[in-house]
Formats: C-alpha cells, structure tokens, sequence
C-alpha cells in the first residue's frame, strides 16, 4: 500500500485591494499563494497564504499533520510525497528521510547540475544530431549543494536536446528504482 501526496502552491490571482495581497514577479501579478495538499484526487489540505512568503512555508506543519492522520488509520502504508523545487528545503527533504517518507522533488536547475550531468548533455545533443529529433536520455548522480543541504542525496536528471537547445530537468529523490522509471512514472504522473 502506498499514498502519495501532492504538494502544489499554485498562485490564485487576485483583482482589487484585498488584505494580505502582494505582487509575485514568477506570476507578474497581485496573488495569493496558497499550499494545496492533494491524494489522488482529493484535496487533503487548502491553506490560504499570502504571496510574500517562502512558497514550502507551513508545508512540513502540514505534512506531519498528514502523515499522522494516515499512520494512524493505516499502518503500513508508505507515503510519498511529490512537489516541484519550491518545496526543495533540506528541513523538509531531511524530516521525511527521518520519519519514513519517500519524497521525489523537483530541483532548480544550476550551474553545477549541469556539470555533473554533463555526459548526458552530450548523450542527448549527440542524439538529437544524429536524427534530427528531439534527443532525450534519464540518469542519475549523487549530488551535495555546497552550503543548503546537511548530506549529499540522490537526483535523476531527464536530459531533452532539441534544435532550440539543451533542455534538462532534475529531481532529487530518496526513492528506490530506475532513474527513468521515477521521472516518467512517479515524478510526472
């Protein structure tokens, strides 16, 4: 059995002066940004927040809460949580390796990244030459940031090269499987 719960903090865009309203340069308009928790199709949590804030502010109150309510209605289950990079926080990914909480999370990409994963650059743009098509490769690599994480951890990397140019995307993941299986099938569903 497993659950997985999906963090999202989409902007709700707002038109007028009400309270508790600020302009987010990502969105390029007055918002709010609220924290959704969502399992399958359900909505597990709707925090209303403003849009000043740290985009995974609240989200580990709400993930204890959370995990709580679910271990004790059914023990046993795992649970994995899915967020893109605004909820990459070393508190965050460090309390669910902690307490038994898979995540896959997305990571802004960064000079570094690009270095580590810069065979599969090639791999990618090598293929992309060679049919005129869009090259794609997924590997993986363990990776440290120099001073926001506590341990070095692991992160797939999906590499597209088209003819506008290179394309990747990270993750980063306490999950077990096949780098390509884990971007495809659990970080994209």
């Amino acid at each position: 059995k497993e659950i997985v719960l999906d963090f999202d903090s989409s902007d709700i865009e707002l038109h007028g002066h009400q309270q508790n309203r600020f302009f987010h340069g990502y969105y390029d308009h007055y918002c709010y940004l609220p924290l959704y928790i969502y399992c399958g199709e359900h909505l597990l949590c709707a925090w209303l927040r403003p849009a000043n804030i740290d985009n995974a502010k609240g989200s580990l109150i709400a993930l204890k809460l959370l995990v709580s309510a679910i271990r004790k209605r059914r023990p046993g289950t795992r649970i994995v949580i899915r967020a893109d990079s605004g909820f990459c926080r070393d508190w965050l990914l460090n309390w669910c390796e902690n307490h038994d909480v898979g995540f896959i999370v997305g990571l802004a990409k960064n000079a570094r990244l690009e270095a580590l994963s810069r065979d599969l650059l090639a791999q990618a743009q090598a293929e992309h030459e060679a049919t005129g098509l869009k090259g794609r490769v997924i590997g993986e690599f363990e990776y440290e940031t120099r001073d926001s994480w506590s341990r070095p951890r692991r992160v797939v990397a999906r590499i597209e090269h088209m003819r506008e140019g290179p394309n990747p995307r990270y993750v980063v993941t306490n999950l077990r499987g096949d780098a390509a299986w884990l971007y495809e099938r659990v970080y994209c569903a």
